[in-house]
């Protein structure tokens, strides 16, 4: 008898073969089908991890890619330019397994503009990485006279800069170098510490 395999490594399963599917073939041509036949497994047995409905496979395979950009640790370092430089080297896909799930988070963008229930689920997403870069863009400028205005203007040239390494990589034929992305990082945080007087 062939060993079990937990629910959770099979749902996995499924969200791996979603994700290589729309990044070879885009988002519109994922089916149950072409599924089955990227894991082996029958229609039957992917409806009985998700239900009958497809949606339920789409917005799984959203969340694990979700959650794997979260599982991307920065290394912990001791200074805020620091973990800020690392932290978008994190989430800037710098292997080929990022690239093909970037590219299938970015297929996902483009839906939910026609999508509503997509929209909010990237919107959530958008917002807690806002979020994020503002509080650590807070700790670098932390010494320097910056207003509220301005603050928002510096956080969202960096998750500007932070979309655009994630478009790049989906269009060039690999990933973005990571030390491209923690120099350009670096260099645009120095301008920004430049550009304010200190406190």
């Amino acid at each position: 008898m062939p060993p079990r395999v937990a629910p959770e490594a099979r749902r996995e399963l499924i969200a791996d073969a979603v994700i290589d599917e729309i990044a070879e073939h885009g988002l519109r041509s994922v089916t149950l089908a072409r599924i089955a036949a990227r894991t082996g497994l029958a229609i039957g047995s992917i409806r009985h991890y998700f239900g009958d409905t497809f949606r339920e496979v789409m917005r799984f395979t959203l969340g694990v890619l979700m959650q794997r950009i979260v599982r991307r640790r920065a290394t912990a370092a001791t200074d805020p330019v620091s973990r800020l430089v690392a932290a978008v080297a994190v989430v800037a896909p710098t292997t080929d397994q990022e690239r093909r799930e970037n590219s299938a988070l970015i297929e996902y963008h483009v839906a939910a503009r026609t999508d509503p229930e997509l929209a909010g689920e990237i919107a959530k997403a958008s917002v807690q990485g806002v979020e994020a870069i503002r509080s650590l863009l807070q700790e670098v400028l932390a010494d320097k006279d910056v207003g509220e205005e301005a603050l928002r203007r510096e956080v969202l040239l960096l998750f500007t800069l932070i979309e655009g390494f994630s478009l790049s990589s989906s269009m060039l034929p690999g990933p973005v170098e990571e030390s491209d992305v923690r120099a350009v990082v670096t260099m645009t945080l120095q301008r920004m510490r430049d550009a304010y007087a200190a406190r």
